[in-house]
């Protein structure tokens, strides 16, 4: 549990799904994060399905982030 007055928010490195990729991105909440990733996945590599196996793999990607 964050000590109070921080905050926790949702951390994504897309190269721990695809090697190489710089894209980062954080949001507050798993929510927001994953349609980030989303619009990323389409936009960058191309990705118009998110298999279960993707799925899977981006959701053990994501950390939290105390600050």
């Amino acid at each position: 549990m964050p000590a109070p007055g921080t905050t926790t928010d949702k951390y994504i490195a897309c190269a721990a799904v695809v090697p190489d990729c710089p894209f980062e991105a954080t949001a507050q909440t798993e929510e927001e994060l994953l349609k980030m990733v989303i619009a990323h996945a389409e936009h960058t590599h191309g990705i118009t399905e998110v298999t279960p196996e993707l799925a899977a793999k981006v959701k053990a990607a994501i950390q939290n982030r105390t600050q």
